[in-house]
């Protein structure tokens, strides 16, 4: 698996590196801002990019929104000391695959970059569920998973290819958001979460 890892401290850079060449990673390439990260993919379009939010010639949510437009099958991992849950959400919103905060141990990043690399367009963050419960609704981690699928477009036999589960468990999910946001439709419903600041 190809790495890159994005960051503009490069003892943080050295010291990932050395931890995921540990762990058996041995392809990995550093950019220290968007416009290297830029050149970096577009050069050897790595499996999996670990990006900083802060980043001296702009954001990281800039350079995953870049990333998802330039491919939709490079896995994003945001990993950052920010823990709030807006950030949460704007990476998911941006595109990203996962996102894990600076103080959590290595396998926790490990398992973002892995899952990361599976199934680049769903999303997975151990504070998902906090945002899910602020976000005045009882819908699951599963359910907020395929709303953001249906925010990108993706009809229910795409969505059930990237989620791995059957059409018909798709169309089951489907009633329980309508039924918990009070719509009876994919535009609805997408624009319920917009009216809850869930999505951009």
């Amino acid at each position: 698996m190809q790495l890159l890892i994005v960051d503009d401290h490069a003892i943080v850079r050295e010291g990932l590196k050395r931890a995921l060449s540990q762990e058996g990673f041995d392809s990995i390439n550093e950019a220290d801002c968007v416009s290297a990260a830029r050149a970096k993919i577009s050069a050897c379009a790595p499996d999996v990019a670990i990006i900083d939010i802060n980043l001296p010639d702009g954001t990281g949510f800039e350079l995953i929104r870049w990333i998802r437009s330039y491919s939709k099958s490079i896995g994003i991992v945001v990993l950052t000391l920010h823990q709030e849950e807006n950030y949460v959400v704007s990476a998911m919103n941006a595109g990203a695959s996962a996102f894990v905060s600076k103080s959590e141990p290595i396998p926790i990043l490990i398992a973002a970059i892995r899952h990361s690399a599976i199934a680049p367009l769903t999303f997975s963050a151990n504070a998902l569920d906090r945002v899910i419960r602020h976000s005045h609704s009882d819908l699951t981690a599963r359910e907020f998973d395929l709303l953001a699928q249906l925010e990108k477009g993706m009809t229910t036999q795409q969505i059930s290819e990237l989620m791995f589960i059957s059409q018909s468990t798709v169309k089951t999910h489907l009633a329980s958001i309508y039924r918990k946001l009070e719509v009876n439709n994919r535009t609805a419903a997408v624009h319920a979460m917009h009216q809850r600041g869930l999505t951009r």
